[in-house]
């Protein structure tokens, strides 16, 4: 299969990383409670109470309300909108599993190595999204 080439004269090969990822909530109160509580990611700041940001490793992760920058509809429920997979260590795909579990955090598919080299971790966050915990093994 032919993969067209990027354009050498394009203004986004200037693109060098991905800064901030936004994720579009329907429950900001139980979405902030589980991603700073459960999951323990570090408050940067709160523009305001539709758009909240933490940090992991370089990048920003923000948790907003629809509506300020486009008026799409919600996901429905039932339906992730997204999947995030987080890298740690091997022997933290355990760890992060069997807190999550103390945290009363239903697991998807527990820690298990995976033929392509992960070992990986799945489970939800509040508003259904697909979580993924993984290490290279």
């Amino acid at each position: 299969m032919n993969v067209p080439s990027r354009n050498a004269s394009s203004a986004f090969r200037s693109i060098r990383a991905i800064d901030y990822t936004v994720v579009f909530v329907r429950d900001m109160a139980a979405m902030r409670h589980f991603y700073e509580q459960v999951l323990g990611f570090p408050l940067i700041r709160e523009l305001s109470p539709r758009w909240i940001e933490y940090r992991i490793g370089p990048n920003t992760l923000a948790l907003a309300l629809p509506g300020l920058t486009a008026k799409d509809a919600p996901t429905p429920q039932g339906s992730a909108a997204l999947q995030l997979a987080f890298k740690v260590a091997p022997a933290e795909v355990d760890q992060c599993a069997d807190e999550l579990l103390r945290q009363g955090i239903p697991l998807l598919i527990p820690p298990t190595d995976q033929p392509f080299g992960h070992r990986t971790l799945f489970f939800r966050d509040p508003d259904g999204n697909l979580l993924e915990v993984f290490a290279d093994i």
